[in-house]
Protein backbone atom coordinates (compact mmCIF):
# COMPACT_ATOMS: atom_id res chain seq x y z
CA UNK A 1 0.00 0.00 0.00
CA UNK A 2 1.41 3.40 -0.97
CA UNK A 3 1.46 6.07 1.72
CA UNK A 4 0.60 9.51 0.36
CA UNK A 5 2.29 12.48 1.96
CA UNK A 6 -0.23 15.28 2.36
CA UNK A 7 1.33 18.65 3.22
CA UNK A 8 0.17 20.16 6.48
CA UNK A 9 -2.15 23.16 6.13
CA UNK A 10 0.22 25.55 7.80
CA UNK A 11 2.84 28.27 7.58
CA UNK A 12 6.22 26.87 8.62
CA UNK A 13 9.47 28.67 9.30
CA UNK A 14 12.53 26.63 10.20
CA UNK A 15 15.83 28.08 11.41
CA UNK A 16 14.80 31.45 9.94
CA UNK A 17 17.77 33.80 10.32
CA UNK A 18 18.36 37.45 9.57
CA UNK A 19 21.61 38.61 11.14
CA UNK A 20 22.11 40.08 13.63
CA UNK A 21 18.51 40.26 14.93
CA UNK A 22 16.89 36.89 14.14
CA UNK A 23 18.74 33.64 14.69
CA UNK A 24 17.35 30.21 13.90
CA UNK A 25 13.69 31.00 14.61
CA UNK A 26 11.25 28.08 14.27
CA UNK A 27 7.54 28.79 13.96
CA UNK A 28 4.52 26.72 12.88
CA UNK A 29 1.14 28.36 12.40
CA UNK A 30 -1.79 26.10 11.54
CA UNK A 31 -4.90 27.05 9.61
CA UNK A 32 -7.63 28.28 11.92
CA UNK A 33 -5.06 29.19 14.56
CA UNK A 34 -4.59 32.52 16.26
CA UNK A 35 -1.21 33.12 17.90
CA UNK A 36 0.01 36.20 19.75
CA UNK A 37 3.74 36.98 19.52
CA UNK A 38 5.20 38.89 22.45
CA UNK A 39 8.69 40.03 23.32
CA UNK A 40 10.63 43.07 24.46
CA UNK A 41 11.04 46.09 22.19
CA UNK A 42 13.89 45.54 19.76
CA UNK A 43 13.70 41.74 19.93
CA UNK A 44 12.91 41.43 16.22
CA UNK A 45 9.14 40.84 16.23
CA UNK A 46 8.39 43.21 13.34
CA UNK A 47 11.43 41.92 11.46
CA UNK A 48 10.15 38.37 11.85
CA UNK A 49 6.77 39.36 10.38
CA UNK A 50 8.50 40.99 7.42
CA UNK A 51 10.59 37.85 6.88
CA UNK A 52 7.48 35.63 7.04
CA UNK A 53 5.78 37.90 4.48
CA UNK A 54 8.90 37.52 2.31
CA UNK A 55 9.39 41.29 2.27
CA UNK A 56 12.96 41.18 3.59
CA UNK A 57 15.73 38.79 2.58
CA UNK A 58 16.69 36.07 5.07
CA UNK A 59 20.24 34.85 5.60
CA UNK A 60 19.24 31.25 6.27
CA UNK A 61 16.33 28.98 6.97
CA UNK A 62 13.23 27.83 5.14
CA UNK A 63 9.76 29.26 4.76
CA UNK A 64 6.80 27.18 3.52
CA UNK A 65 3.06 27.51 3.12
CA UNK A 66 1.20 24.20 2.88
CA UNK A 67 4.50 22.48 2.15
CA UNK A 68 5.46 24.81 -0.73
CA UNK A 69 8.71 26.73 -0.32
CA UNK A 70 8.45 30.52 -0.60
CA UNK A 71 11.23 30.48 -3.20
CA UNK A 72 8.96 28.50 -5.54
CA UNK A 73 6.14 31.05 -5.34
CA UNK A 74 6.20 34.39 -7.21
CA UNK A 75 6.68 37.16 -4.60
CA UNK A 76 3.41 38.92 -5.47
CA UNK A 77 1.43 35.71 -5.03
CA UNK A 78 3.12 34.88 -1.71
CA UNK A 79 2.36 38.37 -0.38
CA UNK A 80 -1.31 38.03 -1.34
CA UNK A 81 -1.49 34.72 0.51
CA UNK A 82 0.64 35.79 3.49
CA UNK A 83 -0.42 39.38 4.22
CA UNK A 84 1.38 41.78 6.55
CA UNK A 85 -0.70 44.50 8.20
CA UNK A 86 1.73 47.10 9.54
CA UNK A 87 1.27 49.15 12.69
CA UNK A 88 1.53 52.32 10.59
CA UNK A 89 -0.16 51.71 7.24
CA UNK A 90 1.19 53.78 4.33
CA UNK A 91 -0.57 57.08 3.64
CA UNK A 92 -1.66 56.32 0.10
CA UNK A 93 -2.68 59.00 -2.39
CA UNK A 94 -6.18 57.56 -2.60
CA UNK A 95 -9.58 57.72 -0.98
CA UNK A 96 -11.06 55.08 1.31
CA UNK A 97 -13.13 53.84 -1.65
CA UNK A 98 -10.02 53.65 -3.82
CA UNK A 99 -8.25 51.42 -1.28
CA UNK A 100 -11.30 49.20 -0.91
CA UNK A 101 -11.71 48.88 -4.68
CA UNK A 102 -8.07 47.82 -5.04
CA UNK A 103 -8.47 45.29 -2.22
CA UNK A 104 -11.64 43.96 -3.85
CA UNK A 105 -9.84 43.59 -7.18
CA UNK A 106 -7.05 41.57 -5.52
CA UNK A 107 -9.64 39.40 -3.79
CA UNK A 108 -11.62 38.85 -6.98
CA UNK A 109 -14.65 40.48 -5.36
CA UNK A 110 -16.97 43.01 -6.92
CA UNK A 111 -17.06 45.56 -4.11
CA UNK A 112 -16.15 45.95 -0.46
CA UNK A 113 -18.35 47.71 2.03
CA UNK A 114 -16.92 50.71 3.88
CA UNK A 115 -15.72 50.06 7.44
CA UNK A 116 -17.86 51.54 10.24
CA UNK A 117 -16.98 55.15 11.00
CA UNK A 118 -15.30 55.88 7.67
CA UNK A 119 -16.62 57.61 4.55
CA UNK A 120 -15.89 56.57 0.95
CA UNK A 121 -14.56 59.98 -0.09
CA UNK A 122 -12.14 60.41 2.83
CA UNK A 123 -8.53 60.82 1.63
CA UNK A 124 -6.36 58.11 3.18
CA UNK A 125 -3.61 60.65 3.92
CA UNK A 126 -6.00 62.53 6.22
CA UNK A 127 -7.14 59.55 8.29
CA UNK A 128 -6.19 59.41 11.95
CA UNK A 129 -3.83 56.65 13.07
CA UNK A 130 -6.72 54.54 14.33
CA UNK A 131 -8.77 55.10 11.18
CA UNK A 132 -5.83 54.12 8.98
CA UNK A 133 -5.35 50.94 11.02
CA UNK A 134 -9.07 50.18 10.71
CA UNK A 135 -8.98 50.51 6.92
CA UNK A 136 -5.85 48.36 6.60
CA UNK A 137 -7.21 45.60 8.83
CA UNK A 138 -10.70 45.71 7.30
CA UNK A 139 -9.38 45.30 3.74
CA UNK A 140 -6.94 42.55 4.79
CA UNK A 141 -9.70 40.53 6.45
CA UNK A 142 -11.74 40.70 3.23
CA UNK A 143 -8.87 40.01 0.87
CA UNK A 144 -7.38 36.82 -0.58
CA UNK A 145 -4.91 36.17 2.27
CA UNK A 146 -4.73 32.78 3.94
CA UNK A 147 -2.36 34.01 6.66
CA UNK A 148 -2.45 37.42 8.35
CA UNK A 149 0.64 38.82 10.06
CA UNK A 150 -0.56 41.66 12.29
CA UNK A 151 1.95 44.13 13.73
CA UNK A 152 0.14 45.97 16.57
CA UNK A 153 -2.81 46.57 14.21
CA UNK A 154 -5.08 48.19 16.83
CA UNK A 155 -2.53 50.21 18.83
CA UNK A 156 -3.97 53.59 17.71
CA UNK A 157 -7.65 52.58 17.94
CA UNK A 158 -9.89 53.61 20.81
CA UNK A 159 -10.78 50.74 23.20
CA UNK A 160 -14.26 50.16 21.78
CA UNK A 161 -13.08 49.93 18.18
CA UNK A 162 -10.07 47.80 19.19
CA UNK A 163 -12.40 45.33 20.91
CA UNK A 164 -14.55 45.10 17.76
CA UNK A 165 -11.45 44.58 15.63
CA UNK A 166 -10.31 41.76 17.91
CA UNK A 167 -13.65 40.08 17.35
CA UNK A 168 -13.33 40.41 13.57
CA UNK A 169 -9.88 38.81 13.63
CA UNK A 170 -11.03 35.99 15.92
CA UNK A 171 -13.97 35.25 13.60
CA UNK A 172 -11.69 35.31 10.54
CA UNK A 173 -9.37 32.74 12.14
CA UNK A 174 -12.33 30.55 13.07
CA UNK A 175 -13.25 30.60 9.39
CA UNK A 176 -9.95 28.88 8.55
CA UNK A 177 -7.40 31.67 8.32
CA UNK A 178 -4.16 31.69 10.31
CA UNK A 179 -3.15 34.75 12.33
CA UNK A 180 0.10 35.79 13.99
CA UNK A 181 -0.50 38.99 16.00
CA UNK A 182 2.41 40.97 17.46
CA UNK A 183 1.34 42.77 20.63
CA UNK A 184 2.65 44.21 23.89
CA UNK A 185 -0.82 43.70 25.43
CA UNK A 186 -0.40 41.03 28.10
CA UNK A 187 -4.12 40.20 28.07
CA UNK A 188 -4.63 39.87 24.31
CA UNK A 189 -3.97 36.13 24.01
CA UNK A 190 -6.46 35.34 26.77
CA UNK A 191 -9.13 37.60 25.24
CA UNK A 192 -8.70 35.97 21.84
CA UNK A 193 -8.31 32.41 23.14
CA UNK A 194 -4.96 32.40 21.32
CA UNK A 195 -1.68 30.59 21.74
CA UNK A 196 1.05 32.90 23.04
CA UNK A 197 4.57 32.65 21.69
CA UNK A 198 7.66 34.61 22.73
CA UNK A 199 10.64 35.95 20.84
Amino acid sequence: MTRLEVPARRLEAQALTREPWLRAVDLNLDRGELAVLRGPSGSGKSLLLRALADLDPRDAGSLRLDGVDAREVPPGRWRRQVRLVAQRPPALAATVRGVLDLAAELAGASRMEVPPGLAEAQPVARLSGGEAQLLALWSALRGPAEVLLLDEPTSAMDPELAARAEGWVRDWARGGGAVLWVSHDAGLAARLGAREVSL
